[in-house]
């Protein structure tokens, strides 16, 4: 009889326990957890930018130092322990701190079959040509929320972030009296040769939000660029050109007679936009959304009027 009773208890017990488990999906499919996960590590810089912004408390993550030089925003807690290189982190140090979540990117499924000898992993495919890297960033951006708890958090924030793409183009488009100009963004590699952003790209898709259109459409491609001799921006004839610090070189770039014949340049339309990651999560695109505002500004007709209310990043 007493049997019995402990069998029953269980079966009632059951669908409260399914009821307390969470499943969410990644690239190697569904995965569930039964409780909260409390000692979480993300060892990639995109993911670590999600889970700030949703609030989740991190033991860890890669490159730390990178992240404050190339990433900036959102701004990393204190007290983050350094796990080493994003390529080849430190698994004797993940190991010791005892983590019961690391999350990592597509590029270090390598490491999956060790990592996951030390804790559950979550791999996201977060670039990829097959898919929309920005759209795919806010759905990750979801799954971690649900996983979370924090779903409210994460729907106010990206509501937030569509105001806030209104805000931005409503400003812009009284500094350029109505008429907003086509905008390319790119990443010099060195003074002879640029990545610019095209289709897919982080940075292309907030330009999009804005209302801005490309001023030298590139195909779609995984990471969102196409790498081109500086000489390609030439090409550029009435539109806007937006290039991302730090670039050690731009003073050298600057004297070249190439760079100073070109339309863009003998016409006041280019603008250095503040280190803002171009590969980053949701909440990167407004991040850079409202850096490269702060940019077009600084270049507009009447940016006299303007600069006063933005950051003064024209070069």
């Amino acid at each position: 009889m007493l049997k019995i009773k402990v069998i029953m208890s269980l079966v009632l017990l059951l669908p409260s326990l399914l009821l307390a488990q969470t499943s969410i999906t990644d690239s190697q499919g569904e995965q569930h957890f039964a409780q909260l996960p409390q000692r979480v590590m993300a060892l990639s810089w995109e993911l670590t930018e999600q889970l700030i912004e949703l609030q989740v408390p991190l033991i860890a993550m890669t490159d730390p130092a990178g992240y404050n030089e190339w990433v900036v925003n959102p701004v990393l807690p204190e007290g983050i322990e350094d796990l080493g290189g994003r390529a080849e982190p430190n698994l004797e140090k993940i190991a010791a701190l005892k983590p019961d979540l690391i999350l990592i990117n597509d590029l270090q499924k390598p490491l999956l079959k060790r990592l996951a000898k030390i804790a559950p992993v979550l791999s996201f495919n977060t670039f990829s040509k097959e898919h929309s890297n920005p759209e795919v960033s806010i759905e990750i951006f979801r799954k971690l929320a649900v996983l979370f708890a924090r779903e409210q958090l994460a729907e106010r924030k990206l509501n937030q972030m569509q105001q806030r793409f209104k805000q931005l183009n409503a400003k812009l488009s009284a500094a350029y009296g109505g008429k907003l100009p086509q905008v390319t963004s790119v990443r010099f590699a060195n003074s002879a040769s640029v990545y610019i952003y095209g289709d897919n790209s982080m940075s292309q898709y907030a330009l999009q939000q804005l209302g801005i259109s490309s001023a030298l459409p590139m195909p779609s491609t995984q990471w969102g660029l196409v790498q081109k001799r500086v000489l390609e921006l030439s090409k550029i004839q009435r539109g806007s050109l937006l290039f991302f610090e730090p670039f050690p070189q731009w003073s050298q770039l600057q004297q070249s007679r190439l760079w100073q014949a070109m339309p863009i340049v003998r016409n006041n339309r280019v603008a250095a936009v503040p280190s803002t990651w171009t590969y980053g999560g949701a909440m990167s695109l407004r991040y850079l959304a409202e850096a490269m505002t702060d940019s077009l500004l600084t270049i507009a007709p009447d940016a006299d009027e303007t600069s006063a209310d933005s950051t003064e990043v024209s070069q």
